[in-house]
């Protein structure tokens, strides 16, 4: 048994762990990276990667559909769906070099390409390999949670680890689960040419704020896609044979949905199985890994966790935000905490849904009458117009003079987002939203006019500011 004494010992080389080890290595710490799967773990191979490869595709498809809107007449896309899989294929491989065993030994990093548990703890054994470390982090991320629904494992289910390996268009794909994958993957195959059902057993996207989800909802009807809200599995089971040979029946409360393939999309669990985490002294539960606010073991003081273990939100965005929060602390002993309020999310559909800090419902909980809420639709946008994509709006809810919440439905809204999230996290004030300049025509300029609409009632309708102007009048030469 090889035996080796390192600064820090990482489980799990997705996004986290990825980050922590490329930090720390980069700062002289000598770094241990253990990996039983794929290097790149979920967001590269089975997740964020593919999924927005898919839906560039998808996108461009239903792009060649609606020409005749702008006066571009065109007979409508051909869609070679084993052909679109090619193109997720290289996207993959094209990013995979970043992530790979070769680049992070180029880095001084100690690859184990092997499952890790601990032993006790300060040892963690990969292989033929024991490692002691004075510091671990446990990034092994999530899977997909599969539901108990009566008769599921009579049938084949499709999960986001397995349906980009579909060479074949599903005729019809009925997706379990109504939240940002779901409805993800619902359109992309809808604009590919499947007909699709979603069923949600409550409502879809429920987490968003509901006017802008409602409207991408409607969005995604408009184009097709049959979306059951309220509507719970009760029971699933394969077609008999005959002319619906091969087909998979889903029972719910609105009746039967008989289609091609099944994906479910219902949530996630942590993988955490096999770690050895009772010899290691590392409490858990269903959520995670038990950590504090620098996301550290309560238990186990060499221990942190990142990512999708540590029990939080599970974005890789927020992976790499664990990352840089554990280097600090562990590298540095930097009292670093962890905070959810200014992470955003974006679920990728066209137009896309954005969102960073609270929604209105969380925010009138947790200060009542003291938001003022504050929208703009992208009617208004003269790049939207021009772009024929004026469908969705922007809100922003403010506490005091500062943004505590933002929501953008419409066109790049994923990138738009971003100022919203530099508001959160530096607590900047809706003065200095409304100060930028913006370049016009450009979508940007719908958070300037959110920021106007703040502050116009402000300006324009105060008998305060009228007397000061016609004071100011009066003396000026």
């Amino acid at each position: 048994m090889e035996q080796l004494k390192v600064d820090l010992c990482i489980i799990g080389a997705g996004s986290a762990g990825l980050s922590a080890a490329a930090g720390a290595a980069q700062m002289g710490a000598s770094v241990v990276l253990i990996e039983g799967g794929q290097m790149g773990g979920d967001c590269l191979n089975t997740g964020c990667v593919p999924s927005k490869a898919l839906l560039a595709a998808a996108k461009r498809a239903h792009a060649m559909e609606m020409g005749a809107a702008l006066g571009v007449s065109t007979t409508g896309p051909v869609v070679d769906f084993a052909a679109v899989k090619d193109h997720v294929a290289r996207t993959i491989a094209t990013i995979a070099p970043m992530d790979s065993q070769e680049r992070f030994e180029g880095m001084g990093v100690r690859v184990i390409r092997d499952w890790g548990r601990f032993v006790a703890r300060d040892r963690v054994q990969a292989g033929e390999v024991e490692v002691t470390a004075r510091r671990f982090v446990i990034a092994t991320g999530s899977r997909p949670r599969i539901p108990k629904v009566p008769g599921i494992e009579t049938v084949d289910v499709l999960t986001n680890e397995t349906i980009f390996d579909l060479r074949t268009r599903p005729e019809h794909l009925i997706v379990l689960g109504g939240g940002p994958i779901g409805i993800e993957m619902a359109q992309a195959h809808r604009r590919l040419g499947s007909a699709v059902t979603v069923i949600e057993a409550a409502r879809a996207l429920g987490a968003e704020d509901e006017a802008p989800a409602a409207m991408l909802i409607a969005q995604l009807r408009a184009e097709g896609v049959t979306i059951l809200e309220g509507a719970q599995a009760a029971r699933i089971f394969p077609a008999e044979d005959g002319g619906d040979a091969g087909q998979i029946v889903v029972e719910t409360s609105d009746g039967l949905v008989t289609g091609s393939h099944l994906l479910v999309a219902t949530g996630r669990e942590v993988v955490l199985d096999s770690l050895g985490l009772d010899a290691g002294g590392v409490a858990h539960d269903a959520r995670g890994i038990r950590v504090d606010a620098s996301l550290r073991s309560l238990t186990n003081r060499r221990v942190f966790a990142a990512g999708d273990a540590a029990g939080g939100l599970m974005f890789t965005h927020v992976a790499g935000y664990h990352a840089g929060v554990i280097v600090r602390r562990a590298m540095f002993g930097l009292p670093a905490r962890a905070g959810t309020a200014h992470i955003p999310r974006v679920t990728y559909t066209d137009p896309e849904l954005a969102h960073v800090g609270l929604t209105e419902a969380e925010a009138r909980r947790r200060h009542g009458a003291a938001i003022e809420v504050f929208e703009v639709g992208f009617e208004h946008n003269d790049r939207a117009v021009a772009e024929g994509r004026a469908t969705g709006m922007a809100r922003v809810i403010v506490l005091r003079g500062r943004p505590v919440g933002a929501t953008i439905l419409g066109p790049g809204a994923g990138e738009l987002i971003g100022i919203w999230a530099l508001a959160l996290s530096a607590r900047l004030k809706m003065s200095a939203i409304a100060g930028m300049v913006l370049p016009y025509p450009t979508l940007s300029e719908i958070n300037k006019r959110l920021a106007s609409a703040y502050f116009s009632p402000r300006l324009f309708n105060s008998p305060a500011v009228r007397r000061v102007v016609e004071a100011v009048q009066r003396w000026l030469p």
